[in-house]
């Protein structure tokens, strides 16, 4: 298992309705996530910066990256793209984060 740490960021405003889109997770995305070797994923919200935490562990960095390509994935970016920082692929601005402790 691989850990990953992301952080991106939502538009002022609108945090009730990134939340609420993910409450709505389209099931064919999360088993698209499932089928390119996403175990679990979770976000997390700081309400004072806007910026949000992600943390994934994934089977495989090299399956990992392909999910970016995949038709679901595409159409998720631009469903988000108008709530969040994006790239002009209308992927999400992320930032790796370095992973400087772990009890476990």
């Amino acid at each position: 298992m691989i850990k990953k740490a992301v952080r991106m960021k939502v538009f002022p405003g609108k945090q009730k309705e990134y939340e609420k889109r993910h409450e709505k997770l389209w099931p064919n995305l999360s088993s698209m996530l499932k089928e390119y070797g996403c175990i679990s994923y979770s976000i997390w919200l700081d309400k004072d910066t806007n910026y949000l935490f992600g943390y994934l562990e994934i089977e495989d960095e090299e399956r990992w990256i392909k999910a970016a390509d995949t038709a679901i994935n595409r159409k998720w970016w631009d469903y988000m793209a108008d709530i969040m920082d994006t790239n002009m692929d209308n992927s999400p601005v992320s930032v790796d984060l370095y992973q400087v402790f772990d009890l476990f």
